[in-house]
């Protein structure tokens, strides 16, 4: 006997195996941090201002090789009476009026001299070394504070997020500069002393500590209100009905899908941070003498305009570069986290 198919029957059949045909051609899934790296590596602009973030880094790590076997001076050595040779020339980097050489173009005073006699390349150099230093520790101290008091307030709310509320309240009625000179001002005099550990006044950690509470609130509270949101969604939901504690539900469950929020502000938070060392060095709250700075170094250079113009202009120029390429790489890197951002994938 002769079967016959029902109506539609071989239409569902061919529609099914057209779809698995083209099932087998496309491509595996890929996971959204690979689909960020496509983003950002078509971002040339973005890329190519991260390499020169890379380029000042590299230069600022190598600040005591430059000083020791280029320039042959130290980065706080005054050289004032003595005469040196350029060019097979004598030549005294400050003049009997006091006002130094401008760049020579030569290994040693490349940049020119500050007017204490000192070789502004050296000082370039260890300053960015040390501005860097502060940036990133300050940046650490930020991200992990804030990390921390984000999720547990927006995770426990209640008097949890009251408390922590108050604290970041306080911090952020206070412009950051105005808090950051208060506070430099008076660690300066007293050091950190938590007893585990003391820090003196003229350390690099004070004005790294100071930028690094300063700027917690800027990150704790986007945090927090990710958090807030977060803990109401099914799949928080799920892991409480499998028995999960919640530190186990904070860091499998939470942490993971605030991971993105995290990347993107450290960037935007280092370089922040790099620029408030700066301010607070060139008002005298930052970093001391006879430690150099980007922020001293422009302070020194005010005195010495309009004779000696490259003692702002160089350090300057330095800080400037250095925050923009850490803004237009942390804007790349933004972009390329977004999800609605739209990449085309080749097969």
């Amino acid at each position: 006997m002769a079967t016959t198919s029902a109506p539609g029957t071989e239409f569902s059949a061919d529609l099914g195996a057209a779809v698995a045909a083209e099932g087998e051609d496309l491509p595996p899934g890929i996971g959204p941090w690979k689909l960020a790296w496509r983003r950002l590596r078509r971002n040339k602009t973005a890329l190519f201002f991260g390499g020169v973030f890379l380029v000042i880094v590299a230069l600022s790590v190598l600040a005591p090789v430059y000083s020791h076997d280029i320039a042959h001076i130290g980065y706080a050595d005054q050289n004032i009476d003595k005469p040196i040779l350029i060019a097979g020339k004598k030549t005294y980097v400050l003049d009997p009026t006091g006002i130094p050489i401008g760049p020579t173009w030569h290994s040693q005073y490349l940049l020119g001299a500050d007017s204490d006699g000192r070789d502004v390349a050296v000082r370039l150099l260890y300053g960015g070394r040390n501005s860097l230093e502060v940036g990133i520790i300050a940046t650490t101290i930020t991200m992990v504070l804030a990390l921390i008091l984000g999720v547990w307030a927006g995770f426990f709310r209640g008097a949890a997020d009251a408390t922590i509320g108050v604290i970041l309240d306080s911090i952020w009625a206070y412009p950051a500069v105005l808090l950051g000179i208060a506070l430099g001002a008076t660690l300066a005099i007293s050091g950190i002393n938590l007893g585990i550990f003391k820090i003196e006044g003229t350390s690099l950690y004070v004005p790294a500590v100071v930028v690094g509470i300063v700027y917690i609130p800027y990150v704790a509270k986007p945090i927090r209100g990710q958090v807030l949101t977060l803990r109401e969604r099914e799949f928080v939901d799920a892991a409480r009905q499998q028995g999960l504690s919640n530190f186990r539900i904070m860091f499998s469950e939470i942490l993971p899908n605030v991971a993105s929020t995290i990347v993107v502000f450290v960037p935007l938070i280092l370089a922040n941070a790099i620029l408030l060392e700066a301010a607070l060095s060139f008002l005298g709250a930052g970093i001391k003498p006879p430690n150099a700075s980007w922020g001293t170094m422009i302070s020194d250079g005010v005195n010495t305009i309009p004779a000696a113009f490259h003692n702002v202009l160089v350090p300057g120029i330095m800080l400037v570069l250095t925050v923009m390429s850490i803004n237009i790489f942390g804007d790349g890197l933004r972009d390329a986290l977004d999800p609605r951002s739209k990449v085309r994938i080749a097969h």
